[in-house]
């Protein structure tokens, strides 16, 4: 299997691309702009690229320029629906191996072109490949192809080496703790303590010392001195799960913690000082529990100086299938077993699915179907909620226009922000939605 980026700014042409790809076994990202391509190529090696040549801010011969100094080994394939001989001669003299007009004629075409390009030749899964940023961010743990989620692991390679608060928002499951490790590994920390402390999971009479500690009589039960996070992560990270579960006296002393650097434990007198780096994490809306006067606006502006939002798995959509396939072949060595394959209406299941638990969901399905199946995992074998489990196949013009439909949501509806977060023209989206009946 192959790991594959794709480039088109045509959001349901570049999902039908990843639909066919990712149905053949293939790790696929993709990419809608030149800019993210370049993001993209500096993040990962790929086995195959295939490129549109018309993009939004610049050309696919820029991109092919890019590869052929970082990756020269690297099959390039320039898809086009200007496709001109001028063009196509350029291409080929940079390096290109192939050239293909749009639209397809049939997903064979494309698988055609994709097994004489790598040549029948196995490559190693993308997934068991470390994420790696220009100047360096490995990441073992993280599984990353979708454009939205690498620009998060940029921004997170690039205040891992200082020691500013982080503050990673998201859903339940999207994976804030593995982000925090992974800066945690890539600071000058990296050989000193990581401790996670998840706030949600104590008692309101065990955060105070949890957090700071306590000394031997300090209440019923205290029968001996005991250190909390803050002590034990000195010269580390500390992370702070569900920071938004801390009541109002804890708040308070965490603010004195983050400005002074200092604290008593329980009971105890002797003003302690620690060096720590601290990274929180809520899936709750900080800024509103402010306005409700249920969290310290002094403490959210001290949490906040450097706000990450990790996306749900439903807008990197492809991250799905290369997750997928690296929880199930987990789960599978763990057990004992042969390696599994999602055959392709099992991974049209898994895209057509919209994940509200995330990447833990995802996880967790793998898991059960890794002990269930054998061999091979069909449609029929994942646990999906009935009514999206019996979907029809996914079309492309019906994923575009789901793609469309979400933008304008995320967007409030302004066509402007929608057009340029799609990588297409006002115009053009102006033109779908007329065509899609999207009022």
């Amino acid at each position: 299997m192959a790991g594959i980026l794709v480039v088109d700014d045509d959001p349901g042409f570049r999902r039908l691309l990843e639909t066919i790809l990712s149905a053949e076994g293939h790790q696929v990202a993709s990419a809608a702009t030149v800019s993210e391509a370049m993001r993209a190529c500096g993040f990962q090696r790929f086995d195959l690229v295939l490129c549109d040549l018309r993009l939004p801010d610049g050309d696919g011969l820029q991109v092919l320029r890019r590869f052929r100094e970082l990756s020269p080994e690297t099959p390039f394939v320039v898809i086009t629906a200007y496709g001109t001989v001028p063009t196509a001669v350029e291409a080929m003299k940079l390096g290109a191996v192939d050239f293909l007009e749009k639209p397809l004629r049939s997903p064979e075409e494309l698988r055609q072109i994709v097994r004489r390009t790598l040549g029948g030749t196995p490559t190693p899964q993308a997934t068991d490949r470390p994420v790696a940023g220009p100047s360096g961010f490995p990441c073992p743990s993280l599984i990353v192809h979708d454009p939205v989620m690498l620009g998060v692991v940029e921004l997170a390679r690039k205040v891992a080496p200082t020691n500013v608060t982080v503050l990673l928002t998201g859903e339940s499951g999207t994976g804030k703790e593995v982000i925090a490790r992974c800066i945690h590994a890539n600071s000058r920390r990296a050989n000193a303590t990581f401790l996670a402390l998840n706030c949600a999971a104590l008692a309101p009479t065990l955060v105070e010392s949890a957090l700071f500690g306590h000394e031997k009589g300090a209440f019923t039960g205290a029968v001996s001195q005991h250190q909390g996070v803050f002590e034990r992560a000195h010269g580390g990270t500390l992370f702070l799960d569900e920071i938004a579960e801390l009541d109002a006296a804890s708040q308070a002393k965490l603010l004195r913690v983050l400005q002074d650097r200092t604290f008593e434990r329980v009971g105890g007198h002797r003003t302690i000082q620690v060096d720590v780096r601290l990274i929180a994490a809520t899936n709750r809306d900080l800024k509103k529990l402010v306005e409700e006067g249920k969290f310290r606006e002094d403490l959210y502006y001290r949490l906040s100086a450097f706000p990450l939002e990790i996306p749900p798995l439903r807008q990197r959509p492809a991250d799905i299938l290369p997750l997928a396939r690296h929880f199930l072949a987990r789960a599978a060595r763990s057990l004992g077993k042969e390696p599994l394959e999602l055959d392709e209406d099992a991974a049209r299941a898994l895209l057509a699915y919209s994940w509200p638990g995330n990447v833990r969901e995802l996880e967790n399905m793998m898991e059960r179907v890794a002990i269930l199946c054998e061999q091979r995992v069909r449609a029929a074998d994942l646990p999906l909620p009935r009514s999206e489990s019996k979907q029809r196949p996914v079309r492309w013009k019906e994923i575009e226009k789901e793609a469309i439909l979400e933008a304008l949501r995320r967007n409030a509806g302004n066509r402007t922000r929608t057009a340029q977060e799609l990588g297409i023209s006002l115009r053009t989206l102006q033109y779908r939605l007329k065509e899609y009946g999207i009022r």
